[in-house]
């Protein structure tokens, strides 16, 4: 195991979304030399179209669940350490479906959770009433109605914001946006510098993968993770006076306020109408079906109320697990890639930072190492 903890360790850090943010906040805290590598707008990416629900409702298996669970209470660890987070709003969320034939799996994911000891309540009509009024309680009818109390979720702009601007004036890390990385040089086994679009040069000591979705199209020098990475769509309507303070999940519809009035809005049918990032009409079809399925449930929304719709690729790895570690075959060059950014992020960032920083393996991450996908090259493994 090769343990580089000298203070003055070159990380150079590709991509600044959640993720990246995370580990270059991480890594500069903990005495390494940071320079962050953004393609485009910071944070700009997955991150800035996300539903960006922190949880680990349903994530399966156990050690995948531990690992969101992990990250809920990080983000609890990096307010405090922040003083504030304008960024994370953990008010719980409520869910229920409204066929019957959903009610089973609901209560026995619920009951796992439960003995998994994640929160789980299970409340009334009258109790929902207390919590969200605005919620027509003729959309849930005889539903059963699961609140989940530690979640909720972040605004992810605000996060990577504040992060990236602690790592700067704390550690004096480095920011590069709109400066793409194209390149790793790779000499001996040893991955050396990462050279960008524009032919500059970013010698380094370890380089951390943190591109998301775009981990599958590979840097020239090293291998690509292989993802199956999907097309999203998310709706945000114009400010409504609503006091709508939790997020909901009804079937395959997900609601969330945004602030200054503004909701979020998914619908995972809805996803499937589109196949490539493309700008979408706020009065067009898509929007109209977001509309219409959450009028059922807030009445306050009416149609016409869509501000902006937008797509993302979500990136997921291939086996939809987290995928994190040492890549084989190739010294120095580390990979960090998850669907579960928003939850698992604050921690993810710590754990990459012990990993890489402090030369030392962290425990959370033994079932998720990109081994399972790529097999070592020249007799060379990953770190243990």
């Amino acid at each position: 195991m090769d343990n580089r903890q000298e203070k003055d360790m070159r990380v150079v850090v590709i991509g600044s979304g959640i993720i990246g943010s995370s580990v270059a906040y991480e890594a500069a805290k903990a005495g390494a030399q940071v320079t962050v590598l953004e393609a485009g707008r910071i944070g700009g990416g997955a991150s800035a179209t996300s539903f960006a629900w922190t949880n680990a409702t349903g994530k399966r298996p156990q050690p995948y669940f531990a690992l969101n669970v992990a990250g809920m209470r990080a983000h609890l660890d990096l307010a405090r350490e922040f003083g504030h987070a304008p960024w994370f709003h953990q008010s719980g969320s409520i869910e229920w479906y409204s066929n019957e034939s959903d009610w089973a799996a609901q209560r026995d994911n619920a009951d796992l959770m439960s003995n998994w000891g994640y929160g789980v309540e299970w409340i009334s009509k009258a109790r929902l009433a207390e919590l969200e009024p605005e919620i027509d309680h003729s959309a849930i009818s005889n539903s059963p109605i699961v609140y989940y109390p530690e979640e909720g979720w972040v605004h992810p702009a605000l996060y990577v914001a504040w992060l990236l601007r602690a790592a700067k004036e704390k550690w004096n890390a480095e920011v590069r946006p709109f400066c793409g990385a194209a390149s790793i040089d790779v000499h001996n086994g040893v991955a050396k510098a990462v050279k960008t679009i524009d032919g500059s040069v970013y010698e380094a000591d370890a380089i951390i993968n943190c591109t998301g979705s775009w981990a599958a199209n590979g840097l020239d020098g090293v291998p690509s993770i292989p993802m199956a990475s999907n097309m999203g769509i998310l709706g945000f309507t114009l400010p409504i006076a609503t006091t709508l303070r939790r997020q909901f999940h009804m079937d395959d519809l997900d609601v969330r306020p945004d602030g200054a009035g503004r909701l979020m809005i998914h619908k995972i049918s809805v996803d499937s109408t589109v196949t490539e990032i493309q700008p979408l009409d706020p009065a067009g079809e898509q929007a109209l079906l977001l509309l219409e399925a959450v009028q059922k449930v807030l009445p306050a929304v009416r149609k016409g109320d869509m501000e902006s719709i937008r797509t993302i690729v979500r990136p997921i790895p291939s086996d939809n697990l987290t995928c994190s570690g040492w890549i084989p075959g190739v010294e120095g060059y580390y990979v960090a890639v998850t669907h579960s950014g928003v939850s698992i992020g604050p921690h993810l960032g710590k754990a990459v930072a012990q990993e890489v920083v402090g030369g030392q393996a962290h425990e959370s991450l033994t079932d998720f190492r990109p081994d399972r996908f790529l097999a070592a090259k020249n007799g060379m493994g990953a770190r243990s």
